[in-house]
């Protein structure tokens, strides 16, 4: 399938693995040009490295801390002129209230609320003058189907669907399209390494950390993994989605 993707510059921000790594394949693979971004120095390079020796196109990468808006104005101004912005870093952490500090709020909500929503104002303003452009915001079901147990994420991510429809509404007028997509939980270095640390907690073996998995909360009773992301850039100009049909 010819997607017109071919040459296209996407920016992907937390993109050294899970669903960011790939998205970017998934782009890579349709011939887009690649800008990586993520804090991790090697992860990326190695990431890079691999893009590269299987889609043979140009892969770059940015090493930058998101959660610092010194370090997302810098982003800008290294790639200013992209035609796709993914924002997909961001690391909420989990847990009741009761649990979570001001600090652990104020962690989540800088890298992945204001991280989005800066690098949304840095990079919207260039692409409506040019009339062309589009912006992908990785947010995720826990700003819908909000719990307890995610109070932070489900916080972060209705605020960030609320902003992406709102900045979706107002810029077709200049040919920028703007999405929000809402992936379940899905099977990602992330997630096994915090089911790792429950179950250290629970039976003093993180090689149990599968039993913490309720095949009931799943579609066909299993979690998905990131591998179906790779289907991404097939509903990528589907107008106005917010809930991703391919989680």
């Amino acid at each position: 399938m010819d997607l017109d993707l071919q040459d296209k510059h996407v920016l992907v921000t937390g993109a050294s693995k899970g669903i960011g790594l790939a998205i970017a394949r998934s782009f890579a693979q349709e011939g887009a040009r690649i800008t990586l971004v993520s804090r991790r120095e090697e992860a990326l390079r190695s990431t890079a490295e691999e893009l590269r020796e299987h889609s043979g196109g140009i892969i770059g990468h940015i090493t930058a801390d998101l959660s610092k808006e010194e370090a997302r104005a810098a982003l800008f101004d290294q790639a200013p002129d992209i035609d796709i912005l993914v924002n997909n870093a961001g690391a909420i952490k989990s847990g009741p209230l009761s649990a979570r500090s001001m600090e652990d709020w104020r962690t989540g909500f800088e890298l992945k609320v204001w991280g989005y929503i800066h690098l949304c104002m840095l990079y919207a303003p260039r692409m409506r003058a040019r009339k062309s452009g589009t912006i992908i915001n990785v947010i995720g079901m826990g700003g819908r189907a909000v719990r307890p147990s995610y109070i932070i994420g489900a916080a972060g991510n209705a605020a960030l669907i609320g902003f992406t429809n709102a900045l979706g509404a107002e810029t077709p007028q200049d040919n920028l399209r703007v999405f929000g997509i809402n992936p379940a939980a899905t099977r990602t270095d992330r997630m096994t390494d915090r089911l790792r640390s429950e179950a250290r907690q629970q039976f003093g073996d993180e090689n149990r950390w599968a039993e913490l998995l309720n095949p009931d909360q799943y579609p066909f009773g299993s979690l998905p993994t990131r591998r179906r992301w790779r289907t991404l850039p097939s509903c990528w100009p589907a107008p106005g989605c917010i809930t991703c049909p391919a989680r």
